[in-house]
Formats: structure tokens, sequence, C-alpha cells
């Protein structure tokens, strides 16, 4: 655990930490103004891989925050980049189950998406990955060609794994985790995560920004996710009770993270 003080990098989740679905949580935009001020770089990190980063500067806009598309990071891009670094071949033949932002975030670094293939199901010698996102768009079709393409051994990964996303009013909706929930259920087999709480998460912002672990916190509001991956990637964590955990979920959990507070507002005296 670092002090605040010698913080240098901080990691922001988005929904829940900074912002609740299209609404900026109090005191945000003082947190950000604060960071500038004091020379702390930070970047935003979402796990929500149904938007890719042209979309998110599009949203942060309207809240008054603009940012560079390289600034804004989500669990679609670190794992389109985990997947062209495997192997000695960057493009990767890949059976997607996301939106048409994750399908550009996918073709960015080379992949070729092969949906489209007849009988797809059936070919597995013609699919690298089967890749698993927060699939706004799902269809039983989608779901029965990854079942068998999973079946026949295809290699299988996940954006991530939230099991829900967060709503106004303490609503929420169905998340990848609970799509892998349901794949484990049929096929008996899990995915590799790429997003939180994923340390390949940690590992992909070390490598872009050239950081030390010492250097960087991450800020968020799920035990499971957040503050996991700041647990299992030794950088520091810093939790929000703004979102998800609630002060009741901390008991038993104080492992994962160094530090509480109820929103980022708070953070701002400790700098």
């Amino acid at each position: 655990m670092s002090d605040l003080k010698d913080i240098k990098f901080f990691i922001l989740d988005m929904d829940g930490t900074i912002y609740l679905e299209n609404k900026i949580l109090p005191r945000t935009l003082d947190f950000l103004t604060k960071l500038e001020a004091a020379n702390r770089d930070y970047i935003l990190l979402t796990n929500n891989s149904s938007r890719n980063r042209d979309d998110y500067q599009q949203k942060l806009s309207k809240m008054k925050i603009d940012l560079p598309p390289e600034k804004i990071i989500n669990s679609g891009e670190t794992t389109a980049a985990y997947l062209a670094d495997q192997g000695r071949k960057q493009g990767k033949r890949i059976y997607l189950l996301g939106t048409k932002s994750l399908k550009k975030e996918m073709e960015k670094f080379g992949h070729q998406i092969v949906n489209k293939e007849k009988e797809i199901r059936k070919k597995p010698e013609k699919v690298d990955y089967v890749v698993l996102g927060f699939d706004k768009t799902l269809t039983y079709k989608k779901l029965w060609d990854a079942h068998e393409l999973i079946l026949s051994g295809v290699n299988y990964v996940a954006t991530h794994p939230d099991l829900v996303c967060p709503l106004k009013g303490d609503k929420t909706q169905p998340d990848t985790g609970a799509m892998i929930e349901l794949l484990a259920a049929s096929t008996g087999k899990r995915p590799l995560i790429i997003g939180k709480p994923s340390k390949l998460t940690v590992e992909f912002i070390l490598k872009r920004f050239k950081l030390k672990k010492s250097e960087v916190a991450m800020v968020g509001d799920r035990l499971y996710t957040d503050m996991k991956m700041a647990y299992e990637a030794g950088i520091t964590g810093i939790l929000v009770l703004s979102g998800e955990t609630k002060r009741e979920d901390l008991k038993d959990n104080e492992k994962y993270f160094n530090y509480v507070f109820e929103d980022v507002g708070e953070i701002i005296n400790r700098l």
C-alpha cells in the first residue's frame, strides 16, 4: 500500500464511481480538477464492453468531462490487445458475442469476426477464440454457436465477469457475468477473464503508460472487480461507496482495499 500523497497515477472506474448511468456524481468534477492541479495523471476504466472509447468520449463530454480517447480504456480494448499478443499471428479469427462497438474494437486490432460464416458452429477449425462481451444484442443463435464451439475446444475468453450493470434507482440489468453462468451451465466450461478483476488489465496499463505498481491506485465501487483487481495486481485499492458496495458489505472483505471513502470527493483532502 502506498500513501495517497505518493500516488502519481489513478485508474478510475466509471459507472458507480464518477457517474451513475447517465448522471455525473456530485464532486466528480472537483476531484478531477484537483488531480490535474496536483499534477496527478489518471485514466478512466470500465468493464462495460458494450461501448467503445469513442462512445464513452461522447458520453463523458455530455457530463463536461473532456478527455482524449487514449485516456479511456474498457475491457473490450484490453481483451482485443491481449488476443493480439497471443501467438505469432496478430489478427485472430473470433466468434463474438458482443455489440457493434465491441466488433469495431476487435477489428481495430486486426481481428476477423467470423460470425457470418455459414454453419460456423460446425467449423471449430475456423475459429481461434470465442469472445464473450456485454452483448445487448444477444440471440439464441449466438448462444448455440458459442456453446458448440466451446465444447469443440475453441479458446474461450470473456471481457469481464460483472453479473449485473447498475442503473438509476437501485435497478440493474444482466451483464456479462450472467451470460458466463449460462454458458457454464450448458458447457461446464469457464472463460479466461481479461477485464477487472484480472491483473491482466493492470499489466496492460502499466505497460502502456510505463508505470511502477507503487505509483498506481485503483479507485472503484465494486469489491469483486475493482478492489479484487487492485489486490491481485499489487496496487493500492481505494473503495468508494457511491455505487454498488455499501458499508455493511465491508466486513470480511477488508483485505481487498486499502482506503474507503463515501465518494471521490472525499479523496480530495488526502492528496
